[in-house]
């Protein structure tokens, strides 16, 4: 229960060597145009890594499934020409867009001296896994990088790595799942189970905009004369911080759910995302230990707004469709406050998040250059389902985000073995002591 490594673990050079770069183009001519990005998209102008694991497969050496990626991607980059496009500035605007030139998405082939199950844990976030992924390609110039860069790693026990590093400008985390369901399925020769919506007008901000709702989880920022973009919400640059990996079972997140229902007063219907937000909301709150309960503590969520939305968004949307919620209370209430009642606030913030609360949002967006706002951010990847998408070679063996220890931002990640959920905190090290504390003193009373 709790900790799944006490210590971190060696972090080893991978010894990763990289025998081939090149360009893959859309298989057929696209149409050059430009891509609106919308408030949403805007102010996600930073990449995301992800890491899929596979076991050695007969039928499929590293070899043959980098020459099935290059042909399938050439043929996804057809529905999805933004991803063989760049970001350019529309300066008449002062908006990012996407220029859909079918300048290409990068491809990478490596090789690995290490066997799979030599590599160690794969839950654990080895900052090793960096060199499984390349973020761009050195002989293009900046304005030209890749929106998307695929590395395929070859284990020497005949396993390999698939990496993928994309703008998030690009896809929110839904989209991204959609869109490897129909990279499998063209590296088998079928069609795509889910052709893409590509339209992200319909996230445009109202004329005028109307901003009905005060927002206090933005933050407006007073940019330089002559700077038009905001800053990304939320950089990847790293703190000097301790880490550790908290481990909740399926069993305890059950236990929980059952203490939280016994103990709210309103009924909230009672998700596995809420009940581990409030434990973890309470416990980095506290760990602050500034002496002062009165003290406020912001925590903040994505929420998917598909279905939220008046009319909703079709289920193919490829943009990113997900705002902060939030849920404030001090910190004399979190720590004394029954577990239902915390549960009761974060189910509130997700909630508050209506058609016209998220269309205020995106007209705040249009108004303002800023971005989040709160104490942290919990960012989950414990249920995207990844791992789930099957290819010609079978479903990854783990998927995962290559991390970047943030004391601002805590990451739910999914197990290996069932459905609980792995926990990434950082912290400095006096916090991460209470932390640690806190996470078993409210984990034996909620369960």
């Amino acid at each position: 229960m709790g900790i799944l490594h006490q210590e971190p673990l060696p972090l080893p050079d991978l010894r990763v060597t990289l025998e081939d770069t090149f360009l893959v183009f859309p298989s057929q001519e696209t149409e050059r145009k430009s891509i609106f990005l919308s408030n949403i998209d805007q102010v996600l102008n930073f990449d995301v890594q992800t890491v899929h694991f596979f076991p050695p497969h007969p039928d499929f050496p590293p070899s043959v499934v980098a020459r099935k990626l290059q042909n399938a991607l050439s043929e996804v980059l057809v529905p999805y020409s933004f991803l063989a496009g760049r970001l350019s500035l529309n300066k008449e605007l002062g908006r990012l867009e996407i220029d859909c030139n079918s300048a290409g998405a990068g491809f990478v082939v490596a090789s690995c001296q290490h066997s799979l199950d030599e590599i160690g844990d794969l839950v654990y976030p080895n900052p090793a896994f960096r060199q499984l992924i390349v973020q761009r390609l050195d002989k293009l110039g900046q304005h030209d990088q890749p929106l998307c860069i695929f590395q395929v790693t070859a284990f020497r026990c005949g396993g390999f790595a698939m990496g993928i590093s994309t703008n998030h400008s690009t896809f929110d985390g839904l989209s991204f799942k959609m869109f490897l369901e129909n990279l499998a399925a063209q590296a088998a020769d079928k069609p795509l189970p889910i052709p893409p919506f590509n339209d992200r007008h319909l996230l445009a901000a109202r004329s005028p905009p109307r901003v009905t709702f005060p927002h206090p989880e933005l933050l407006k920022l007073k940019l330089p004369v002559g700077q038009d973009q905001a800053p990304p919400a939320f950089d990847c640059q790293e703190d000097d911080l301790d880490f550790q990996i908290f481990r909740l079972s399926s069993g305890e997140i059950s236990s929980m759910k059952e203490k939280a229902k016994g103990s709210s007063a309103t009924g909230v219907k009672v998700t596995g995302f809420n009940v581990v937000t409030a434990h973890l909301w309470r416990c980095k709150a506290l760990s602050c230990d500034t002496g002062n309960l009165d003290r406020e503590s912001t925590v903040l969520y994505a929420v998917d707004i598909r279905q939220r939305l008046v009319p909703a968004l079709p289920r193919s949307y490829t943009g990113n469709a997900v705002l902060t919620a939030y849920a404030t209370a001090a910190c004399r209430e979190l720590e004394a406050g029954p577990l239902g009642r915390l549960v009761e606030m974060v189910a509130g913030g997700a909630a508050r998040m209506t058609d016209e609360y998220a269309r205020s949002a995106i007209d705040w967006g249009e108004m303002h250059k800023g971005f989040p706002r709160g104490e942290f951010l919990i960012s989950s990847w414990w249920r995207l389902g990844f791992g789930a998408v099957e290819y010609p070679w079978g479903k990854p063996r783990y998927s995962c985000p290559v991390v970047y220890h943030r004391k601002d931002i805590i990451l739910l990640f999914p197990d290996m073995d069932d459905d609980g959920v792995n926990v990434l905190v950082a912290l400095p090290a006096k916090e991460m002591e209470l932390f640690k504390t806190f996470f078993h003193k409210f984990l034996l009373l909620e369960n």
